[in-house]
């Protein structure tokens, strides 16, 4: 999973929605840079998991209760859920 998370961290993507839809979902109202920040420090820590399931990779954080789903071949975050 090493290899797969420095992979993730060097190719991370992003859409012009995908920041509307975490704020929407996780109701906030952070800046783009913010949700990256986020985003990048949730992949990047190793106490979270991260499973392939189809074409998507699932990082869980059970601290924050967050989920993020990415895009397993073009690296694209397509949402962030909470989790209970």
């Amino acid at each position: 999973m090493r290899h797969i998370r420095k992979t993730i961290l060097a190719k991370i993507c992003y859409t012009d929605l995908v920041y509307d839809r975490i704020n929407k979902k996780l109701n906030q109202s952070m800046s783009r840079q913010e949700i990256e920040k986020l985003l990048f420090d949730l992949v990047e820590n190793i106490e979270n998991e991260i499973n392939r399931v189809g074409k998507n990779y699932y990082v869980t954080d059970t601290r924050h209760k967050i989920s993020v789903t990415i895009n397993a071949n073009t690296y694209r975050v397509i949402t962030v859920n909470k989790i209970q």
